[in-house]
C-alpha cells in the first residue's frame, strides 16, 4: 500500500439562497502511511461550486484560485493566528484518524472469483487460447499462473495489469496461448492475500455449456415427440378395437 494514496473526507455545507448553495468548504486527509509526514490535510473553499481557496499542511498556508479566494488567502495568511489554527488540524482532524482509516484499508480483503473460457488466438504459431479471468479481488497484490499436466507453464503467457474497478476492487486477465494435446490438463492457479491456499481452477475442454444446451433441448423435444408418438399409436390401438366389422354384400 505505500505507493497508494488514501483519503478521507469531512464535509460542510452553508445554505445561502433558495436555489442551492453558494458556499462550502471540505476537509481531506490524504495519506500513504500512518507516519505523519505522510498524511496531508487539505481544506478546500468552494464558492458557486468553484475552489477559490485551499490550505494545505504541506505548504502550511493558504492559497487562492480565484480572485476573490487570493484576497481570502492572502488576509487569511497575515493572521497568525489563524495560521496556527490550521496548522494544528492536521494533528487533530488527520493525525488522530487515520490509524483506524488505515487498519481498516489495508485489513480489508476480498477473494476472487475465476472464469476460465477459451477463444481463437490472433495469429501466432498455437490454434488455441485460454483465458483465465480472475475479478473482484483486494487487495490489489495477485499472482495468477498456469499449470499444464501439473508443470509451471512460463511461455506463451501473457496478463493484463491489475485493474481497478472503481470500488475497491479489482480484475486481471491472464491469456495462454497452446496447442491442445489429447488426454492434458491445464489449470489456472491463483494466489492472494484473501486466500489461506492457492485457488485452482482446471480447465473442461468438453462442448460449451451453450452447445450442451442446445443438444439437451434437441433431445428432450425427441423424446417428447416419442411419447406423444407412441400416446397417438395406443389410442388409435384402442378405438380400433372397440369398432363392430359390417361384413359387406
Amino acid at each position: 500500500m505505500a505507493s497508494s494514496f488514501l483519503s478521507f473526507s469531512l464535509l460542510f455545507i452553508s445554505l445561502y439562497t433558495a436555489d442551492g448553495f453558494q458556499w462550502y468548504y471540505m476537509n481531506r486527509c490524504v495519506f500513504n502511511s500512518t507516519d505523519p509526514k505522510d498524511i496531508e490535510l487539505i481544506s478546500s473553499y468552494y464558492y458557486n461550486k468553484l475552489e477559490c481557496t485551499r490550505f494545505s499542511s504541506s505548504l502550511g498556508k493558504f492559497v487562492g484560485y480565484t480572485e476573490y479566494g487570493v484576497k481570502n488567502a492572502e488576509a487569511w495568511n497575515n493572521d497568525p493566528s489563524i495560521l496556527a489554527q490550521w496548522r494544528g488540524e492536521k494533528e487533530r482532524y488527520c493525525v488522530n484518524n487515520v490509524g483506524i482509516e488505515y487498519r481498516n484499508a489495508v485489513t480489508k480483503s476480498a477473494e476472487p472469483y475465476v472464469v476460465l473460457s477459451s477463444t481463437t488466438p490472433s495469429g501466432g504459431k498455437h490454434s488455441a487460447m485460454l483465458v483465465c479471468s480472475v475479478f473482484d479481488f483486494y487487495p490489489k497484490k495477485i499472482k495468477v499462473s498456469w499449470l499444464r499436466d501439473g508443470k509451471e507453464v512460463t511461455s506463451d503467457v501473457t496478463s493484463t495489469d491489475e485493474l481497478a474497478d472503481a470500488d475497491w476492487y479489482y480484475q486481471i486477465h491472464s491469456h495462454l496461448e497452446y496447442t491442445p494435446r489429447s488426454g492434458e490438463k491445464i489449470s489456472c492457479v491463483v494466489e492472494h492475500a484473501s486466500l489461506r491456499e492457492p485457488l485452482v481452477t482446471d480447465w473442461d475442454p468438453s462442448m460449451p455449456e451453450s452447445e450442451r444446451n442446445k443438444i439437451a433441448i434437441g433431445a428432450s423435444g425427441l423424446i417428447l415427440g416419442l411419447v406423444l408418438s407412441l400416446a397417438g399409436f395406443i389410442y388409435y390401438k384402442r378405438k380400433a378395437r372397440g369398432r363392430i366389422l359390417v361384413p359387406s354384400n
